[in-house]
């Protein structure tokens, strides 16, 4: 269970990125970059809470995991917006391709927490079932 949880999750994270994504770059046209990523990321987590609900964990969205889903996200988005201000502002590489780049480092952090808030209770097991 938990092996085809991690793929789907990735395949959501992939979806959501993209969205997440497209956000930000039309965000970006009329907002600074920081307001463009707080904007894009806060809509696209509404998406990947469905999608995940749906799709990773087939459990049914409730309101209370819908208000508890954002705490999946804080460190997601405490490290992304970090990684997106030390790329843009320390190393001065760009915006444009910055959150798929901070991005990464926060996957494994999403994960064990989303499955904390959407599966309470449940356990991890090495082994799929």
């Amino acid at each position: 269970m938990i092996a085809r949880q991690i793929v789907t999750f990735a395949v959501v994270g992939v979806l959501n990125t993209a969205v997440y994504y497209g956000l930000y770059l039309l965000f970006l046209t009329w907002l600074p970059y920081l307001a463009a990523h707080v904007l894009a990321f806060a809509l696209s987590m509404v998406g990947s809470f469905f999608l995940n609900a749906r799709f990773t964990y087939r459990i049914r969205p409730t309101w209370r995991k819908f208000l508890l889903f954002p705490l999946t996200n804080a460190a997601n988005f405490v490290i992304t917006t970090a990684g997106v201000y030390v790329i843009v502002d320390v190393l001065h590489a760009g915006s444009r391709f910055a959150p798929l780049l901070a991005s990464a480092a926060a996957i494994p952090v999403t994960f064990v927490v989303s499955r904390w808030i959407m599966l309470p209770g449940a356990k991890f097991r090495t082994a799929d079932g």
